[in-house]
């Protein structure tokens, strides 16, 4: 899980955690921060619920505007399903709530493959106002399809994408979607989604107003890129993001072959396993057009395996 952070925001809000243990009053005032509530099940004396319990208490609710769940205790053991049925008991409170983020954890607190997730869907369900929407975590993660009409950033990471919850992001309607990043991962942890599971998607009909489309951290990257290379979503987008994966060659050449990328403000292919002749060739291609184009983290396979060295940037 090298790479995975904490957020640093949420919403273009800084990310501020909250200090459950002291209960003070915070100085940030309710709308100018996104809220980080986090229990250590071996160093924290409170459960998530009685930490949730004291932010409620202690922060206006009805200004809260953006919500990081973080561990929740033994989140290795205990679905998501707990934190997210308690924030949704308090939607009558966070009557201002626009984003959450569900499992915000770096891989000193839990590995992205062990946090146990759950239909995160009932939070779109409670929360119609809702802009974002993030998750962390593949392992029992459901995404039924569902209808909401003002969603327009969604998130996925995983070290392991389900097919069924891909199938329900994309069976969903979510006609204001502008943002879409999805971390697919490999098949070790989980990840039994293929690029046949992206059809929908490429297709371009799906979210009409889609301009960001993230296909990450995946150990089909290659045949992502050959898929994307002829995919009508590509026209309508401004950022195109492949990165994390396991791209090499052959995918960057699908690329630069396929249809035109010039329309696009960014291409996103950081760790990869391009040489430096097709790495250069895909810049000298591209950034004469204004498309801002990253390549660095150049990755060599794991014991010189050629191709079948090649690794993701997050699994486990």
């Amino acid at each position: 899980m090298s790479g995975v952070d904490h957020l640093h925001e949420l919403l273009g809000l800084p990310a501020v955690d909250f200090q459950h243990a002291t209960g003070e009053t915070p100085a940030q005032a309710a709308d100018a921060a996104a809220w980080r509530i986090s229990v250590d099940p071996y160093d924290d004396d409170k459960t998530w619920e009685e930490a949730f319990g004291t932010f409620l208490d202690t922060v206006d609710p009805a200004g809260v505007r953006a919500l990081i769940i973080g561990q929740w205790g033994e989140s290795y053991e205990e679905t998501s399903s707990y934190p997210i049925g308690l924030v949704i008991a308090a939607a009558d409170r966070l009557t201002s709530l626009e984003a959450v983020f569900v499992g915000d954890m770096t891989m000193e607190e839990n590995e992205i493959s062990w946090i146990e997730q759950s239909d995160v869907t009932a939070l779109l369900d409670a929360f119609p106002g809702l802009l974002e929407l993030g998750v962390r975590g593949g392992s029992e993660l459901v995404f039924s399809p569902c209808k909401h009409a003002r969603l327009r950033a969604l998130t996925v990471e995983t070290g392991g994408m389900p097919a069924g919850a891909l199938r329900g992001i994309l069976e969903s309607e979510l006609p204001a979607l502008e943002r879409l990043d999805l971390w697919l991962g490999v098949s070790a942890y989980g990840g039994d989604a293929d690029v046949a599971d992206l059809a929908a998607l490429l297709a371009g009909s799906r979210f009409p107003k889609l301009t960001h489309l993230g296909l990450r951290n995946s150990e089909l990257q290659n045949e992502i890129a050959v898929a994307v290379a002829s995919a009508p979503v590509v026209a309508q987008l401004r950022v195109l993001d492949l990165s994390n994966g396991t791209l090499g060659d052959e995918g960057a050449a699908a690329l630069l072959e396929g249809q035109p990328l010039t329309h696009l403000e960014c291409l996103d292919l950081h760790h990869h396993f391009m040489t430096e002749a097709v790495e250069r060739r895909v810049v000298q291609e591209l950034e004469p057009h204004g498309v801002r184009v990253d390549v660095s983290e150049r990755e060599k396979p794991w014991d010189d395996r050629g191709p079948a060295g090649r690794y993701t940037a997050v699994s486990e």
